[in-house]
């Protein structure tokens, strides 16, 4: 295939699944408890790229200390922010949630400033932070009392929050290894599923209901949606670069709402859509660099 017919196809299917990603959480939800949904989704995901890894001859890390960081990566990247929106869908629609996991990109770029991983930013990344965090204002609109569920958006708001740290996080201790990025997701799943069966106990919730629909949401979240979207991130990444490959942060929100609406019926009310709009404008000015 041509690379400038692979880049566009695979932006293109990269934005679907994880824009799905939020649909299936929700459908699922009807049959599993959130920890129960993500442990499934974490060992599944796991399975799917350790058959991959197989395949592929490769080996994964040896020592303990590589092993703690992929630990840590895991809770922050995996095991804490998947369960945030996984409980954070028991009160808010799929659309508000693929809204808010467009934040990632803003909370990474503060951090790295707060932690001195970024020496300064300009004006225009100041500018995308604030009205980045302004839009989200608008999803949650707590000037209205029958608005989005607060706690729920909270919730998805802290899990996009996680994914930011675990960027930083990953890129001073994992990215620097000679791991391939097969191996080091691989190796990150396997980590989340321990961490996430550790808290099966906590939780209070009956065994999963029986219905066809759920348990195909939760296959095609865990085994397309978390195992092969790696696969599919990589290969963008190889196509059209770290640059070209950020194109679908303002796709995923967009597909998520789409999916929301066409499938869930949800509906989304003038504040919240506005609030989408401004997020993804901050997100791309946050993305600026000033020109020497």
């Amino acid at each position: 295939m041509r690379t400038s017919v692979r880049g566009p196809l695979l932006i293109a299917t990269l934005a679907l699944v994880w824009g799905s990603n939020f649909l299936w959480i929700k459908v699922a939800l009807d049959a599993f408890s959130p920890i129960q949904l993500t442990v499934a989704r974490m060992v599944l995901g796991a399975l799917v790229l350790l058959a991959v890894v197989a395949i592929r001859r490769d080996k994964l890390p040896a020592d303990l200390p590589t092993w703690g960081h992929l630990f840590v990566a895991a809770l922050v990247a995996n095991a804490a922010p998947y369960l945030l929106f996984a409980l954070g869908e028991t009160r808010v629609d799929s659309g508000i949630a693929g809204a808010l996991n467009a934040t990632t990109p803003l909370w990474t770029l503060a951090l790295a400033f707060l932690v001195r991983q970024s020496s300064r930013l300009s004006g225009l990344q100041v500018l995308g932070l604030v009205l980045g965090f302004l839009g989200s204002l608008l999803i949650f609109t707590p000037w209205d009392a029958s608005s989005v569920n607060t706690l729920g958006a909270l919730f998805c708001l802290l899990a996009a929050l996680s994914y930011g740290i675990s960027y930083l996080y990953m890129s001073k201790y994992l990215t620097p290894k000679n791991l391939t990025p097969t191996v080091l997701s691989t190796s990150q799943l396997i980590a989340a599923s321990v961490l996430t069966a550790l808290t099966l106990p906590l939780d209070t919730a009956g065994a999963p209901t029986w219905s066809w629909v759920p348990w195909l949401s939760l296959a095609i979240l865990g085994v397309l949606g978390t195992g092969l979207a790696y696969i599919i991130n990589y290969a963008l990444i190889r196509t059209e670069g770290p640059v070209g490959a950020s194109v679908v942060t303002y796709l995923v929100p967009i597909t998520s709402v789409v999916f929301g609406i066409a499938f869930l019926s949800e509906s989304i009310s003038l504040p919240p859509f506005i609030g989408i709009a401004v997020i993804l404008l901050g997100v791309r000015m946050s993305r600026r660099r000033p020109h020497r």
